[in-house]
């Protein structure tokens, strides 16, 4: 027999979807920081192919 009380609960309560929320943030500065990271190492990879083929 469903609990009307418990299954009200579980509708109203709104913990998990905050966690989803906060997860999903998390997830999207990750892939920011990881492109950022890419598009600098690429760059001073050049620079340093530059420097070394000068020297």
């Amino acid at each position: 027999m469903i609990d009307a009380a418990r299954t009200r609960r579980f509708v109203l309560d709104e913990q998990g979807v905050t966690a989803i929320e906060y997860g999903l943030i998390a997830a999207l500065i990750a892939v920011t920081i990881i492109v950022a990271v890419a598009l600098v190492g690429t760059d001073l990879n050049a620079v340093f192919n530059t420097i070394s083929s000068e020297l």
